[in-house]
């Protein structure tokens, strides 16, 4: 029994699985494994990147996993400067993903690269505005998820996109395991979206501290939180917060009033108990450091062999 779907046959996928765009996570060492174990990586270009690192990450995941690959964006931040835009669709991906905020004015220039346009939603809301900006499927992101998020839960906000679209729609948001993605699909996804589950792995970027905190988080270790916006000053809308793993300084300064100065002051990337590590509720199911194509490739083996209870 293959796990086919929309997803993969469009995308010419062995396994229904995308690999989630993590900003100052996912690279292109870590995008071109994802690839390489037949789901799609996407290169987290973050707010903060710039165009010369997408071009040089975009080619090291395709020297490792070929030619395939997708990019996120934050919409919000390509109003007032499309840069990063540019610099992704001269890359010619695959897939683009334009998120948080309405992609309507950026959805015919991603098309015209031959690429696949994709949305997370947060919302029923979301979803309406995506749809009418043209996109070609939503990815439904519930609050478990890593980093930037909406606040409804995976399981009633997939099965109310499932409900209210015609679109092909990937679950993200709290799948590590092959459990996981067996349940999506069970319940009407075309694949699953994958981060937390990777953070551990050899391949991602970023401090070395995030994967070994990642591995000893239990699922309750997270808190969803916009303090770490403040403290780096990065202008999210407010309607987004960041699910992170707790430390010291979400225990000082989360849901305090202090001036922004003083969150600035007190936050230090290269210091574990007052940096930041967004990851999401499926932590606790990150038990050690994998590759990331060992990971892909186990969860879709056990989704695969969970699903063959029923056809078998």
């Amino acid at each position: 029994m293959a796990l086919e779907t929309w997803l993969t046959r469009t995308l010419g996928l062995t396994v229904p699985i995308l690999g989630a765009p993590m900003g100052g996570r996912a690279g292109g060492t870590l995008v071109g494994e994802v690839t390489k174990a037949g789901g799609l990586g996407l290169l987290g270009a973050a707010r903060y990147a710039s165009p010369e690192w997408i071009t040089d990450e975009t080619a090291t995941a395709r020297r490792i996993g070929g030619s395939d690959l997708g990019i996120g964006l934050m919409t919000w931040s390509l109003t007032d400067n499309d840069a990063l835009l540019d610099a992704a669709l001269a890359q010619i991906p695959r897939v683009v993903l334009l998120s948080f905020g309405d992609p309507a004015p950026f959805v015919d220039r991603v098309r015209d690269t031959g690429a696949l346009v994709g949305s997370q939603v947060n919302t029923v809301e979301d979803l309406r505005v995506v749809e009418a900006a043209g996109v070609d499927f939503v990815i439904a992101q519930g609050g478990e998820a890593g980093g930037h998020t909406g606040k409804i839960a995976t399981l009633p906000l997939l099965q109310e996109v499932l409900e209210a679209t015609e679109l092909p729609v990937v679950a993200a948001g709290g799948i590590a395991t092959g459990r996981g993605l067996a349940a999506v699909l069970a319940a009407g996804a075309e694949g699953a979206m994958i981060g937390t589950a990777l953070l551990a792995s050899p391949e991602t970027i970023g401090p070395e501290y995030a994967r070994s905190r990642v591995v000893a988080a239990q699922s309750t270790d997270t808190v969803y939180t916009s303090v770490f916006d403040q403290a780096r000053r990065q202008p999210w809308p407010q309607r987004w917060g960041g699910r992170a793993l707790s430390n010291e300084f979400t225990s000082r300064w989360h849901g305090s009033d202090a001036p922004e100065e003083e969150l600035v002051a007190a936050y230090d990337p290269g210091n574990p108990d007052l940096g930041v590590v967004y990851a999401g509720e499926a932590a606790g199911l990150v038990a050690s450091e994998r590759p990331a194509g060992v990971v892909v490739r186990q969860i879709a083996a056990d989704a695969e062999r969970l699903l063959r209870r029923f056809v078998d």
